[in-house]
Formats: C-alpha cells, structure tokens, sequence
C-alpha cells in the first residue's frame, strides 16, 4: 500500500473519475535505486472516490473555471491509501513518464497557440476592414498596418521555429531536441501574446468584452508561460545548451 498526504492544484478533477499524483519517492536503503537524483517520484493512480481524497475549491485561471475540460480543483490528500499495483510502470518512474510527455505535449501547446495567433489576426484584419477612424479605414492608417505586418512576421517566425522543432523530434527524439523545444516554448507564447495584444487594440472595447474570442485566448496563452515550465527555466535549459555546444568551438574552458 502506498500513502499520500499532500495539498495539491489538479486538473480535469471533476470530470473524471481518477487523477494521477506525482509524488516524493523518498530514499530507502533497501531500494535499488534510491538516491538518485531522477528516480525520486513515481506516478500514482487515485480513483477520486478514495478514501481521504477530497476537492476543496475550484480554481480560476485568469478568472475562467474552464468548466468544459473539468476545471482545476484545489485537493486534498489525507492520509490516503491506494494498491501498490496503482504505480505506473514501476516504482521511481514518475520523472521519466512526466519528461516523456512534456516535449512533445510542449510543441502541441505551441501549435495550438499559432493557431490562436491566425485566428486573432483574422480578426484584426476584419476590423480593420470594417471600422473607419478620422474618414478612413483602420488599415489605412499606417500603425494599424504596421500591427499587421508585424504580427505575420512573428506568426511566420513562430511557426518555422515550432516545424523544426517537431522535424528534430521525429528524427532524433526528445532527448536531442531539448534544446529547441525550450526555444521554441519561451518564443511562441511570447510571440502569440504579442498578436493578440495587437488585436485587442484594434478591436477597442470590444476585444476585451465576450463579443470577441481575444480576452479568453489571452488568458490562455499567457498561462503558457508557466504551464510545462515557465520561461525562466527554458532560458536557463537553452543558455545551459547553448553553452555545451559552444564549447566544442571555444578555445575558453567552460
């Protein structure tokens, strides 16, 4: 039996009937692998209606409950008990299934967030378009048209990092793609939240009321760059590349 006690943000709670929990493996001087440095967590199946499993609250994000996905809870673990048979793969794995998702769940996050930057420039062009400023229409008016030259700019860009990104995964793997699918999820969101931005400006009031999809693709993009890592870290995974693979040029001791 393993024992779980922790306060935790889950996703997807009230929509499904089990969650997995990632937790501390702990060292034991009977386990074979204990101690090293990424065999310290496991992953655990909980069915929801668990003894000591309990939902506190509903959590927004930027002010949505994002209620069609089921939402993210606030739960409570007390002193719960699950089968040993719950782990998956084996005990210590937890870090190895969570990195075997994460760079390929990384790059799909990124091309649904293009996806949201052509949607939102589809819509500033439409405004653009429709709207007259001043006896003139808004794309008339050479900042409106710069924001829309510029925001292909950074969609073009976005997509070909995001294509050579996937390319390197399917020939190489994850692992030898690390370094790109950091680059390419400190970029994208960046460059998509820029787009939308744009739109809403274009939009005016509109583009942060319900009449328009802007407000709530800029609440999502945003929590990008913290979900799978916020930017911080993927810089500090590309400067730490960055460095290795320089250094086979560099006559400097790294």
């Amino acid at each position: 039996m393993h024992e779980v006690s922790p306060c935790v943000w889950g996703s997807a709670c009230s929509a499904v009937t089990i969650t997995v929990g990632l937790g501390p493996r702990g060292t034991r001087p009977d386990s074979p692998t204990g101690g090293e440095e990424y065999k310290q967590h496991s992953m655990i199946l909980v069915p929801m209606d668990t003894p000591g499993v309990k939902l506190i609250r509903p959590l927004s994000v930027f002010g949505y409950l994002d209620e069609i996905h089921g939402g993210h809870f606030e739960i409570h673990f007390n002193d719960v008990r699950v089968p040993a048979s719950n782990i998956i793969l084996g005990e210590g794995r937890g870090f190895e299934i969570a990195q075997g998702r994460l760079g390929p769940g990384r790059i799909h996050h990124c091309m649904r967030s293009i996806g949201a930057a052509e949607t939102a420039l589809e819509i500033m062009c439409q405004r653009a378009a429709e709207r007259e400023t001043f006896g003139k229409k808004l794309y008339h008016h050479e900042v409106v048209a710069h924001w829309i030259a510029e925001c292909r700019l950074s969609i073009e860009q976005a997509r070909l990092l995001t294509l050579k990104t996937a390319s390197k995964i399917d020939m190489l793997g994850n692992r030898r793609a690390r370094k790109e699918v950091a680059m390419t999820k400190v970029v994208v969101p960046r460059a998509v939240l820029k787009v939308i931005d744009c739109a809403i400006q274009v939009c005016g009031g509109g583009g942060v009321s319900q009449d328009f999809p802007l407000a709530s693709l800029f609440a999502y993009i945003r929590t990008l760059r913290l979900a799978d890592g916020p930017d911080e870290v993927h810089l500090s995974t590309i400067a730490r590349w960055e460095l290795l693979d320089q250094s086979k040029k560099l006559t400097a001791k790294i």
